[in-house]
C-alpha cells in the first residue's frame, strides 16, 4: 500500500505543477502509435524492477 500511495503522489506531481504540459503530453499520447507506448510501458516496468532489486 505504500508503494501504491507513493505512486498516486508521483504520478499527481505532473499534473498539478504544469497542467497545460499535462495536457499537451496526454493528447500526444492519445495519437501515439501503441506500439510505442507498449514499448515504453516495459522500459518502464524494467527500470522500476531493476530499482526495487537495487532498493533491496
Amino acid at each position: 500500500m505504500t508503494a501504491f500511495a507513493l505512486l498516486l503522489i508521483i504520478e499527481g506531481l505532473l499534473p498539478m505543477l504544469a497542467p497545460q504540459m499535462w495536457q499537451k503530453v496526454m493528447q500526444d499520447l492519445s495519437n501515439s502509435n501503441p506500439k510505442i507506448i507498449r514499448i515504453g510501458g516495459i522500459i518502464s516496468m524494467l527500470a522500476g524492477a531493476v530499482l526495487l532489486q537495487f532498493l533491496n
